[in-house]
């Protein structure tokens, strides 16, 4: 690792020797090949752009861009778009490696990939997001493209902000297409199911993992870190399934009751005060004391590294269900499991927002839409399913569940690539 950080330096974050680290061990149990091993350790693509706009007092400021494709043995490449401060090259490599190992292993015909600006939107107004949108899709411009890389939303970004990349794109090329991103308005090829697919992934895997632990949802208690769209729908679908949600938080802090937060009203409040303490639902709550609090489900569902081995001894969930990408480190990983967490992996727990942007990228490529009943169990049935291959993995190989999850994805790729060779 030491000499790969020093012959890569610009890759080498701390988020992305996460990921390494998580890579380096299910390969050894894999027994992969070095060669391949080599090849899967760096980035297919990654680019850097200057994304330069004029500000609303009329100052040109310079932000910083980049798309990353990791591999697209599989097919063309699918990964979000983060608007946020802490954008950098080896965050986005890594979050475009976890892609590819969350399509393969949900069987995916897809590659990984993922962008993003370093800026703070909340800053921003709509018209500087606009523009910053409009240049930095001009930018990446001869990356994308429905058979090359298809941008979604993701943290900092909605469907207002793919709307702005699809209208540019399909500027550029002279008619309009739809496939060039998902997560999308329905009124302009987006799927119905979309904006809720990452949040209702992530109870799906967690209804199957309370029925291996024998937990009634309906009598049991969660806490929710995040309380954006992953987190609110997570929320809101557990709530109206009769579990007690008693804390969630955001960058704003947090709310806590132990007889259950009205998630709806909570939501309601949200819109116009991010401090959700405020609301008087409940007493305040720290990001810190939040994960630390007892319950059967903790979902955390906001940034990466947030649970690590300074606070996993203190975590007292039965179930961690990772909604963020990469929440919980690797030196966290064997605490929680020497603690026997039942630890659903962000490349199972997260993966139904992948899963129904492949329905969107599939919708707007036939331009035949799905109702969203259908959409959900199709979901739901792909979800179980890796669900269900993953614990078979765990079983057979006494490992634990990020490893069997890893490996499967990993496997997928390595297979793939050994069949079509390397070229030239």
């Amino acid at each position: 690792m030491e000499k790969e950080r020093r012959e890569k330096p610009e890759f080498h974050t701390p988020v992305y020797e996460m990921a390494l680290r998580q890579f380096d061990i299910a390969a050894a149990r894999l027994n992969l090949d070095p060669n391949v091993a080599q090849r899967l350790r760096s980035p297919k693509r990654a680019l850097i752009v200057s994304v330069p706009i004029r500000m609303d007092d009329g100052s040109i400021r310079v932000f910083e861009g980049y798309r990353v494709q990791h591999t697209m043995v599989l097919g063309p490449a699918k990964g979000g778009t983060r608007y946020h401060p802490d954008v950098n090259l080896g965050e986005v490599s890594a979050l475009a490696m976890w892609m590819s190992w969350k399509c393969a292993l949900i069987g995916l015909p897809l590659g990984g990939s993922k962008g993003g600006i370093r800026c703070n939107p909340k800053e921003m107004s709509r018209g500087e997001l606009q523009r910053l949108t409009r240049r930095y899709t001009t930018e990446i411009f001869p990356l994308i493209g429905p058979e090359r890389d298809i941008p979604g939303p993701d943290v900092g970004t909605d469907g207002q902000t793919m709307s702005w990349l699809m209208d540019t794109y399909s500027m550029q090329v002279g008619y309009t297409v739809p496939g060039i991103a998902t997560g999308k308005p329905v009124n302009i090829g987006g799927s119905l199911g979309r904006i809720e697919a990452t949040g209702r992934g992530v109870v799906y895997t967690a209804i199957e993992a309370a029925k291996r632990l024998n937990i009634d949802l309906s009598s049991s208690t969660a806490v929710i870190q995040g309380f954006g769209n992953v987190g609110y729908v997570a929320a809101k679908i557990l709530h109206e399934m009769g579990c007690k949600v008693i804390a969630v938080s955001n960058s704003g802090g947090g709310v806590y009751n132990e007889n259950g937060l009205d998630i709806s009203r909570l939501y309601e409040f949200s819109k116009e005060n991010p401090i959700l303490s405020e609301s008087k639902l409940g007493g305040e709550i720290t990001n810190k004391e939040l994960l630390e609090l007892k319950c059967d489900i903790l979902i955390p569902a906001a940034l990466s590294a947030q649970i690590h081995e300074n606070n996993a001894k203190n975590v007292k969930c039965k179930i961690l269900a990772e909604g963020a990408n990469g929440p919980t480190t690797p030196e966290a990983d064997k605490i929680l499991s020497e603690k026997g967490v039942f630890i659903i992996p962000d490349i199972l727990a997260n993966s139904g927002g992948v899963t129904v942007s492949y329905f969107e990228w599939v919708q707007d490529l036939q331009n035949f839409f799905w109702k969203e009943k259908e959409i959900n169990e199709k979901l739901r049935d792909i979800l179980v399913s890796a669900f269900e291959s993953v614990m078979t993995l765990v079983k057979r190989e006494k490992v634990d569940h990020r490893t069997a999850a890893l490996m499967m994805g990993i496997k997928k790729i390595t297979d793939a690539m050994l069949v079509r060779g390397l070229y030239p």
